[in-house]
């Protein structure tokens, strides 16, 4: 959730007057009439003005309105909806506090607000993110996710919180057991709605929504990258008179993302990836590859010719992952190959360059496959691989972007010469979901 820089009151208004985009807008949040100790968070983080999403969602979601909220991943979404939460807490604290001694509050073990994300690296970033701006709030919050920590992650929640931030699979198991109770919820945040339908979670989400007061007795934001049909029939049904945002509908993708489409020969995909990734100005990059068998071959080939490199698998543990995901950040590996399933919800500042290896079967996947770079005003790079499995898709993601991937060439002859990794065995274990910690693809854990 870091911002850029600030822009000086000269680039707002040339941004405003010639039509460029901006990260951020000249709106601040001091004009938001936002609690003291919100203000005092947003100080510590530097933060001062909005980017576009929070500046049309806010004055929404503070009268207590029910948002659906669309615009391009990395853009602030997770502070606006935290905000929102935040303001309407804290203003209950102070109401509470001064009242009469015996004025009714919240039992413990009933939460105020619940925050469901499809994967456990979108969970633990909206935590952070939460802890960061929260600095001066003092507001309870716990995780839930799965893979690790489950009796701290219950004894956490059991001690009592306001906020619970999390995944459906480890949240539902939690609820089952009676430590924490959702008929006194005042706020509900689905993040990244279209991936729970991607990952099988919607069951899940309905499972708890039925759970919750009824829609007109609290308050639901929704957000995405990508609003569906199907997301807005779960809005329709579930929340109370949406009102819908959304940003940069005509440029579904960042318009400082760089693009460009290959179509190599399948025989030549490997040196031209090894080329791509040798090229000056890449710092951090992320690979998507379709299947987990073809990533590992792919990860196996970088490091055999010298590239510091990383397999993000599905099936990774919980706490390697995190470690894995700390080392690409902070530039010790440089680059991640993963697919869509074990890669969904990352947010890594920096990312320099985006390559779909396989080109996504998917418009949508494309979308949040590039929006991994560029991210909130930074330039970003994103190449694709048009080769002769996945070619045919090139069409349905241009029509979804709005525009056609500009055309690169190659010589096959100037190739470099690889050392190319052979495929491992198969193994014989089904690969995991890898994200949400939980859902209906396994019973939920126990001890």
């Amino acid at each position: 959730m870091s911002q850029q820089p600030l822009p000086s009151d000269e680039q707002l208004d040339v941004a405003a007057e010639t039509g460029v985009a901006t990260a951020l807008t000249a709106t601040r949040f001091a004009e938001f009439d936002l609690h003291p100790l919100i203000m005092a968070g947003l100080d510590q983080a530097g933060f001062t003005h909005c980017t576009p999403i929070q500046q049309q969602t806010l004055p929404l979601a503070l009268r207590g309105l029910d948002v659906t909220g669309q615009a391009q991943t990395g853009t602030g979404k997770t502070a606006a909806f935290l905000l929102a939460i935040f303001q309407r807490l804290l203003q209950q604290r102070d109401l509470a506090q001064s009242a009469d001694a015996d004025s009714s509050t919240r039992r413990p073990d009933e939460l105020a607000a619940l925050i469901l994300a499809p994967t456990r690296e979108l969970a633990i970033q909206i935590h952070r993110d939460a802890e960061m701006l929260n600095q001066a709030a003092g507001l309870r919050m716990a995780l839930a996710y799965g893979g690790i920590d489950y009796d701290k992650q219950r004894s956490d929640i059991h001690a009592g919180i306001d906020i619970l931030i999390g995944t459906p699979g480890r949240i539902i198991d939690y609820f089952k057991q009676g430590v924490f109770k959702l008929k006194h919820l005042q706020v509900l945040v689905l993040d990244e709605a279209d991936r729970m339908f991607d990952l099988g979670f919607i069951k899940d989400i309905r499972y708890l929504l039925r759970r919750c007061p009824p829609p007109d007795q609290r308050q639901t934001l929704l957000f995405s990258a990508t609003i569906s049909h199907r997301v807005m029939e779960l809005a329709y049904e579930h929340m109370n008179e949406p009102e819908r945002v959304t940003i940069e509908t005509e440029q579904v993708t960042a318009d400082n993302i760089e693009e460009r489409v290959y179509y190599p020969a399948n025989e030549d995909k490997l040196p031209l990836l090894v080329r791509e990734l040798q090229q000056p100005g890449v710092e951090r990059a992320i690979v998507f590859v379709n299947t987990k068998h073809q990533a590992q071959r792919v990860a196996d080939t970088l490091r055999a010719n010298n590239i510091s490199s990383a397999l993000l698998s599905g099936n990774v543990p919980q706490q390697r992952r995190q470690k894995l995901l700390a080392r690409f950040s902070a530039g010790e590996v440089a680059v991640l190959v993963g697919t869509d399933v074990a890669a969904r919800g990352l947010h890594i500042p920096a990312v320099s360059h985006v390559i779909n290896y396989d080109l996504p079967q998917s418009a949508e996947d494309y979308v949040h496959r590039v929006g991994r770079t560029a991210r909130l005003g930074a330039t970003g790079v994103a190449i694709s691989f048009a080769c002769e499995h996945y070619a045919f898709h090139q069409p349905e993601i241009e029509e979804y972007i709005g525009h056609a991937l500009p055309l690169q060439q190659y010589d096959p002859e100037q190739l470099p010469k690889i050392q190319i990794a052979a495929m491992r065995p198969r193994k014989s274990s089904r690969d995991g979901r890898g994200g949400g910690g939980g859902g209906r693809g396994r019973p939920p854990r126990r001890r």
